[in-house]
Parts: C-alpha cells; sequence; structure tokens
C-alpha cells in the first residue's frame, strides 16, 4: 500500500513539474495593461494584418498582434495563412515569395499589400507592444526564429513571441532567453486537428511546458478554463494571453479573469 502512495506522490509531482513555467519577467511591466488588436484593427477598408490595419490600431491606443513567415529570399512577411489564396485571390504559399513580390499582392482587392516586418518595426517603433506569432511551416524553425531574432536584435520596443509550433520556443529558450516566450495551444483533442492523438493529448495540457518553460499561455478563449492551464498559471505564475476576443461580453470575463486580450470586431 506504501509503495502504491508513493508511487501516485512521484506521478503527482512529475505532472506539476511537467507544467512549469518561467515567472516574473521583468518586460511584463511593458506588456501588461495593453489590449492587443488582432492582426491589427481591421475592418472591411482596411484588411488584416496590413499597415492600415496597423496604423488604425495605433492611432487607437492599441498593440498589435501580428504573424511572421520566413520567405525563400530570407525576408519575414507580415501574413496569418499559408496559403494566398483567402486574403489575396492568388494560388500559392507565402514561403514561396520574395520580399518584392509581396508588393504584387493585394489584400483583399485593396492596394494594402503585404508589409515585410521590416515595416512594421518602423512603424511602431517602440509606441505599442506587439505579440509576435511564428508561422514555421515544420521544416524551417531554425531560420524563421533567428531571421525573427536579427531583425528584432536593434528593436527597442515592448514585444512578446509565441508559436503554436513548440520548437519555436525551445529555440527561444536556448539561443534568445531573454525574449518573453508563449506557447500558443487550445484543446486539440475537441477541435479539428491533423495532430497524433499522443501530441494532441500534450499540447492541449501543457505538458510540454518542461520543454519550453513559457513566460505564457496563449489560449483560444472557449478552451482557457482547462484545469492545466489553472494549475500553470496558479502554481508556476505563468502569464494568460486569450484569443480571439470578439465580443465585449468575452472580453471583460477575460480582463477580469487576469488575461490578456486579443480582440477582434469590435473596439473595447
Amino acid at each position: 500500500m506504501i509503495w502504491i502512495l508513493i508511487l501516485a506522490l512521484v506521478l503527482a509531482a512529475g505532472f506539476l513539474l511537467a507544467l512549469r513555467g518561467r515567472k516574473g519577467h521583468p518586460g511584463w511591466k511593458e506588456l501588461r495593461g495593453w489590449y492587443y488588436a488582432h492582426r491589427g484593427l481591421h475592418d472591411g477598408e482596411r484588411p488584416e494584418n496590413s499597415m492600415a490595419a496597423f496604423r488604425a490600431a495605433l492611432e487607437h491606443g492599441y498593440g498589435i498582434e501580428l504573424d511572421l513567415h520566413l520567405l525563400k529570399d530570407g525576408s519575414l512577411a507580415v501574413f496569418h495563412d499559408y496559403d494566398l489564396k483567402r486574403m489575396t485571390g492568388r494560388d500559392g504559399k507565402i514561403e514561396d515569395l520574395t520580399a518584392p513580390e509581396l508588393k504584387t499582392c493585394f489584400l483583399k482587392g485593396t492596394q494594402e499589400t503585404i508589409p515585410v516586418f521590416e515595416d512594421v518595426l518602423a512603424l511602431f517603433a517602440g509606441k505599442a507592444p506587439m505579440i509576435i506569432e511564428l508561422k514555421s511551416d515544420g521544416t524551417n524553425v531554425d531560420a524563421l526564429c533567428q531571421t525573427a531574432m536579427t531583425a528584432l536584435r536593434d528593436y527597442s520596443g515592448p514585444y512578446c513571441v509565441e508559436s503554436f509550433d513548440s520548437r519555436c520556443l525551445m529555440w527561444l529558450k536556448k539561443r534568445a532567453p531573454q525574449v518573453i516566450r508563449g506557447q500558443l495551444s487550445e484543446d486539440y483533442l475537441h477541435e479539428k486537428t491533423i495532430l497524433p492523438w499522443p501530441l494532441a493529448f500534450a499540447m492541449t495540457y501543457d505538458l510540454e511546458n518542461f520543454l519550453t518553460v513559457p513566460d505564457f499561455l496563449a489560449f483560444r478563449f472557449n478552451n482557457r478554463n482547462l484545469f492545466t492551464n489553472s494549475i500553470t498559471r496558479k502554481l508556476w505564475g505563468v502569464q494568460g494571453v486569450t484569443w480571439t476576443l470578439r465580443t465585449k461580453e468575452d472580453f471583460d470575463a477575460a480582463v477580469k479573469e487576469g488575461w490578456i486580450p486579443i480582440f477582434e470586431g469590435f473596439r473595447p
């Protein structure tokens, strides 16, 4: 009987250790207290992840969340999808383009084109914080992370970096530990996913944290109350970020619970 109890205690301790994160990064003082416009403050006239949407966010006093892809010429494009079709009407993949070719990709029938990351950095210039999502294609983790950190090397404004790909966080943990890093996730067990079941289980319940030791969890709003999120936030002091808030009711609930809000479709 005593051995069963000891085994249970060891397993419980291992489980709690697997959820660990990093607490108290000094950079949080510049990131907390802001509201973050999802892909900029976009609407029918200002497409998502466009310079117009980012300018509007700045003008209204919001931080932004944006997405980074690595292009074939080594440049960084600010664009969400891997496929160009939804936003530009063109066939093809974003990673197959070069920076000059972005100027021929018009967003949602407007005159706005896909920005390069350097232009967004120049626009923000430390005026408001950014949540930067690294969009790896599964094969370019090292190159994407290195290129992003090189672009941010001389940037003095507040930002943090997140990714669904835990390998990006492992890269940051090893090579750029000063950067605030966060694990993007959701309930993969009940959302549509191509992940194998063991990986979906681990990522749903934060079990990869022992490899990435994140500063924050960025969880889908409807999945935020998973018990492991509560343990990770309360036991390890990890900050919560939640996406994507599309109603004032959800926004107010997230802020009341201490989550940093990423919103879209309205102005808080």
